[in-house]
């Protein structure tokens, strides 16, 4: 007999990227980005360590909430504060989609997004991107109470037309989530769009640009009164203080995460080239990844070779991804060891 209700019993879950604990492992399978965070964001921890830590943290977030409306040119109560973007998803699935409802989802995209629904057991409507990866016809349902949109999408790097985008919420009904985890690392955004759509929720995070992953801060931008009934609810205190004193010093030194992100967007063009010359068909990307479909050799050969060499990268066995690798955009070094590896798979050695 199992204690779990049915829907729960019968979900696969999410399962994140191989994170190694064995030194000498060259990680590029979860678009960390691969540069510190700016000094000001590592004092602002440091001096976070101390006896407020026995008390709980600001439940908004304010520092972080009024740092983001400096940066962004929004009101703080246009901003909900997250534990990454992720805990934002599941506020956004708990806040709009009941038991059976229908909610949208494209693919493929991050998986997240059907976890989080499966869990509240609703009713998930895919929808397929086509061969270009632009707007999917069909994204907009009459009755979807939730649409999730990724741009850039992951795990192929494409990004939305961000008119495209208007048009699809323009033409739904329900909310339209918009999640630009990388959208930093492109060269259109969706931010203005809160300011105008009522129903269009923008979710960023520190975690890509501003090397925080480790710190767990996502943001909402939305509708005041989106904002207001999300806020109802989130976890009491979904951010500690630790994470509230790097995600507001982050976000004040945009000029260390601009440095990082060209030097990230120059190393995924070398390496779409690079595999290119290798015999890849490379997916133009706008993120801090790069998505190659293989031809020569089965991508899950290649997947399995890599990590006998300490590298990782990412692959999914499924429909319309199991002929393809998503690599992060790593170090200069590590992007080679990468190259030269994928060479020496490709001769057979």
């Amino acid at each position: 007999m199992s204690y779990f209700r049915p829907n729960i019993e019968k979900m696969q879950g999410y399962v994140p990227g191989i994170q190694p604990r064995a030194p000498g492992v060259i990680k590029l399978n979860t678009n960390e980005t691969p540069y510190p965070p700016s000094e000001r964001v590592l004092k602002a921890v440091r001096d976070a360590l101390d006896p407020t830590l026995r008390l709980y943290p600001d439940p908004m977030s304010t520092p972080v909430r009024e740092a983001a409306a400096t940066v962004f040119g929004v009101t703080p109560e246009m901003i909900l504060v997250g534990n990454g973007s992720d805990d934002l998803l599941t506020i956004a699935v708990r806040s709009f989609v009941g038991e059976g409802e229908l909610a949208v989802v494209p693919n493929p995209s991050y998986g997240l997004y059907t976890t989080l629904l499966e869990i509240q057991n609703a009713r998930i409507t895919y929808v397929e991107y086509p061969d270009d990866f632009s707007m999917p016809a069909g994204i907009a349902q009459p009755r979807a109470k939730l649409t999730f949109l990724s741009t850039p999408n992951n795990p192929t790097g494409t990004s939305l037309d961000p008119d495209d985008v208007a048009d699809a919420a323009e033409a739904i009904s329900g909310v339209l989530v918009v999640d630009e985890a990388y959208a930093d690392f492109a060269d259109t955004n969706c931010l203005e769009l809160p300011g105008r759509l009522d129903n269009v929720i923008v979710l960023r995070t520190l975690s890509k640009s501003y090397s925080l992953a480790g710190a767990r801060v996502g943001l909402a931008i939305a509708d005041e009164e989106l904002i207001a009934g999300m806020t109802k609810v989130k976890d009491s205190y979904n951010l500690d203080r630790l994470g509230m004193a790097a995600g507001a010093a982050a976000l004040l030194d945009g000029e260390h995460m601009r440095a990082n992100v060209e030097r990230i967007r120059a190393d995924r063009d070398w390496l779409s080239a690079r595999m290119a010359e290798l015999g890849f068909e490379v997916i133009p990307s706008q993120a801090n990844f790069v998505m190659v479909r293989c031809t020569a050799v089965p991508a899950g050969t290649i997947y399995e070779e890599l990590v006998q060499r300490n590298i990782l990268v990412r692959y999914w066995d499924k429909p319309r991804l199991s002929d393809c690798l998503r690599i992060t955009i790593g170090t200069r070094d590590e992007l080679n060891a990468l190259v030269a590896a994928v060479e020496a798979i490709l001769r057979g050695e």
